[in-house]
């Protein structure tokens, strides 16, 4: 960090600049002394609008941000939980110095006519590349006929309104940091649809050489989110989940302060769902999250999840 300075490298996006945008707003707050540039790429996953399995899954939309930062030509990266691999650790020599307040971590029905998801016809044409979203949809609404569409919230939008689907099935935090809440016509419930890990957070990732950058923006870090993060991550990383896993789930800091996961894992078509859910007690996040997988392994959820093409 030269100075006062924070270089911000992000993804060039709409949603991702409007997330360190965010960031910047935050640090302004706690830190009014400090300035912020931003540095946006384009990575390989704005690039790539086929399957995410061909260009190192979700990877893709990380590895360009995260050289930057190697590099030196920026000293912070914001990611989307969610778009962070989890079978596999952060680059060497960069950390997570802390994680913003949660937003929400549901999904959407964007229907152009304001129907729900129930109201929706046989043969609705639902907009998703998520494997997530095919699997639950598969397994509640089967009636409904999932097509690919990729690229930006932004995007999708557009595709939708030229003809591409019918309907669209999109994060409601993605569309609140983009200003389009307008067009959601039903926010689901957790019980419809299991958000992925890490969904709704925020992360800023530093070289781990930079204590002075990292001793700044962590005072922006909710400790709440570390928890649940930490918990999510770790049952992320002993499944070995990839972009192509149907895998889902959310930790939840109850009112008492306790932590408690939920989790599960579908076959691509939904016929087989396996759940788990547990809550902390004594134990601390990561371990958590380490039962939790465990609990879902114990189910079968090795074979699940290696019998998935990636």
């Amino acid at each position: 960090m030269p100075g006062d300075l924070i270089r911000i490298v992000s993804r060039n996006s709409p949603m991702a600049l409007a997330q360190v945008e965010r960031v910047r707003a935050e640090l302004a707050v706690l830190h009014p002394h400090v300035r912020t540039e931003v540095l946006p790429v384009t990575t390989t996953g704005d690039r790539w609008m086929g399957d995410l399995a061909q260009v190192e899954g979700k990877g893709a939309f990380t590895k360009e941000v995260d050289a930057a930062l190697l590099r030196g030509d920026a000293d912070l990266a914001v990611h989307c939980m969610k778009d962070v691999p989890g079978d596999r650790p952060i680059p060497a020599g960069t950390r997570f110095a802390g994680y913003l307040k949660r937003d929400d971590i549901r999904d959407a029905l964007v229907d152009p006519q304001g129907r729900t998801l129930d109201q929706l016809p046989r043969g609705t044409r639902i907009g998703t590349s998520s494997v997530r979203r095919v699997a639950q949809l598969a397994a509640s609404h089967p009636h409904l006929e999932c097509v690919p569409i990729r690229g930006n919230a932004n995007r999708r939008l557009e595709k939708m309104a030229a003809g591409d689907a019918d309907a669209l099935i999109l994060a409601v935090s993605g569309l609140e940091r983009i200003g389009r809440m307008d067009a959601v016509s039903e926010v689901l419930t957790l019980e419809t649809m299991l958000p992925p890990i890490g969904a709704g957070v925020l992360a800023l990732q530093c070289r781990e050489d930079d204590t002075e950058t990292t001793d700044v923006v962590s005072d922006l870090g909710d400790p709440a989110t570390h928890r649940e993060t930490s918990a999510e991550r770790m049952l992320l990383h002993v499944l070995q989940g990839h972009c192509n896993s149907p895998i889902a789930g959310y930790a939840r800091t109850e009112r008492s302060g306790e932590l408690s996961l939920r989790a599960a894992v579908f076959t691509p078509d939904g016929k087989t769902v396996l759940h788990a859910h547990e809550w902390a007690g004594r134990l601390d996040p990561a371990t958590l999250g380490t039962s939790v997988a465990v609990a879902l392994l114990r189910q079968g959820a090795r074979e699940l999840i290696d019998g998935i093409a990636h």
